[in-house]
C-alpha cells in the first residue's frame, strides 16, 4: 500500500486589515491546478471571508469550492482548535489523497504559536506538516508606529489575555505574530517612501530569527512558488521560539473571549451611500473593530461587497445575484459589548427602513 506524503499546510497570519484574505486569493488565483482546501478562522456566523474566498476563479464549480471552504466561527484559533479545528482537520487528513495543499488564515485576534503546536498532536503529525507560517505586515502602519491601521480598535485585543496590560501591547501582539513567521510580507510597500520601508525592514528583522526571509509586496501580490515549498517544518521548532503570551498556555485558562462580540444583521435594499455613512457612524459611536458583509443596492444587478476595518472601507461588486436568491443586505459587526437590536435599530433609522 502506497504510503501518503504528508500533506503541506500554510497559516497565514497578521492584523485585521493588514491584507491576509488579500494574499490568499491571489495564492488561490494562480493555484494553477494545486487542489488547496482553505479553513477560513474568523469572527463572524456568516462567514464573510469564506465568501470572498469562494469567488476565486481556482476552476471548479460552485458546489465543489463550497467543499474546499472550512469556516471557524470563533476568532481565536488557539482556543478552538479542541473543537472545530480538530474536526476540520481530520476530514482534511480523511481526504488528503485528493488534496496538494492546505491554506488557514487566522483571525487578526489570533496567535499563530498555538495553532502551529497542534500540529505536533500525532493523528495530524503524522499526516499533516505546517510547510511555512507566514506573517503579513501592515507596512504603513508599522512606518507610522502603530503596527496596525487602527490601533485604537485592535489594541482592544490586550482583552484577549488580562496580563496584556503592559506599555506596548500592539507592538509585543506583532512581536508574537513576528515571532512564529518563516516568511515576512511587508504588504503595502508601495504605499510608502523607500526610506520609511527600509525602516520598516529594519524594525521587522530585530524580532526575527536570522533564517527568516522578509519580502516586500503590494495588494499580496506575491508568485506562489515564493510562498508554497517552503518545507519549514514549523512544528518541529515552533516550541524553541519565544513569544510574549508562552505562559499563557501553560496550564493557565483564562482568556476572555467575551469580550468581543460578533453580532449579524438582515437589511432590505439600501442606497450605498446612506449605509456606508450609517455603518461609519456606528464605528464611531460604538468602537465596532470590523465590518464584513454585503449589500443589495437598488437597480444594481450585483452583491456589494464591504469590508471595514475601523473607518476605513473597501467595497466592490463581486458577483450577480442569482435568479433564485433573496436580495437582501447582510452584515457583520465585530466589537465589544454590542447591543445587537440597537445597532440594528440605528441602522434601520439611518436607512429609513
Amino acid at each position: 500500500m502506497k504510503t501518503l506524503a504528508k500533506l503541506p499546510v500554510t497559516i497565514v497570519t497578521g492584523f485585521l486589515g493588514s491584507g491576509k484574505t488579500t494574499l490568499l486569493r491571489h495564492m488561490l488565483d494562480n493555484a494553477q491546478g494545486r487542489r488547496i482546501a482553505v479553513i477560513v478562522n474568523e469572527f463572524g456566523e456568516l462567514g464573510i471571508d469564506g465568501e470572498i474566498l469562494k469567488q476565486c476563479s481556482i476552476g471548479c464549480t460552485e458546489e465543489e469550492a463550497n467543499g474546499r471552504v472550512y469556516e471557524l466561527a470563533n476568532g481565536c484559533l488557539c482556543c478552538t482548535v479542541q473543537e472545530e479545528f480538530f474536526p476540520v482537520m481530520r476530514e482534511l487528513v480523511a481526504r488528503r489523497g485528493d488534496l496538494d495543499h492546505i491554506l488557514i488564515e487566522t483571525s487578526g485576534l489570533a496567535l499563530p504559536k498555538p495553532l502551529v503546536q497542534a500540529f505536533q498532536w500525532p493523528e495530524i503529525r503524522s499526516a499533516c506538516t505546517v510547510d511555512a507560517v507566514i506573517t503579513v505586515v501592515d507596512s504603513p502602519a508599522v512606518a507610522a508606529g502603530t503596527f496596525a491601521a487602527f490601533p485604537d480598535q485592535v489594541d482592544a485585543q490586550r482583552k484577549l489575555d488580562p496580563n496584556l496590560d503592559h506599555e506596548s501591547p500592539l507592538h509585543e501582539l506583532f512581536a508574537d505574530q513576528l515571532a512564529s513567521a518563516d516568511l515576512v510580507i511587508l504588504n503595502k510597500s508601495d504605499l510608502i517612501s523607500a526610506e520609511d520601508l527600509a525602516r520598516v525592514r529594519l524594525e521587522v528583522a530585530e524580532e526575527l530569527p536570522p533564517a527568516v526571509k522578509v519580502i516586500e509586496a503590494s495588494s499580496g501580490r506575491v508568485p506562489l512558488h515564493v510562498l508554497i515549498g517552503l518545507g519549514a517544518g514549523s512544528e518541529e521548532h515552533i516550541d524553541a521560539r519565544h513569544s510574549h503570551h508562552d505562559h499563557h498556555h501553560e496550564g493557565e485558562d483564562d482568556h476572555d473571549h467575551d469580550a468581543f462580540d460578533s453580532i449579524s444583521i438582515d437589511l432590505p435594499q439600501a442606497d450605498e451611500a446612506l449605509l456606508l455613512d450609517a455603518l461609519t457612524q456606528l464605528v464611531v459611536q460604538h468602537g465596532i473593530l470590523r465590518v464584513k458583509g454585503f449589500a443589495a443596492i437598488p437597480n444594481k444587478p450585483m452583491r456589494l461587497l464591504i469590508q471595514g476595518v475601523g473607518t476605513r472601507f473597501d467595497k466592490h461588486f463581486d458577483r450577480a445575484w442569482g435568479a433564485d436568491e433573496a436580495r437582501i443586505t447582510r452584515l457583520v459587526l465585530i466589537g465589544q459589548e454590542l447591543d445587537a437590536a440597537g445597532l440594528e435599530a440605528q441602522l434601520r433609522a439611518a436607512l429609513s427602513v
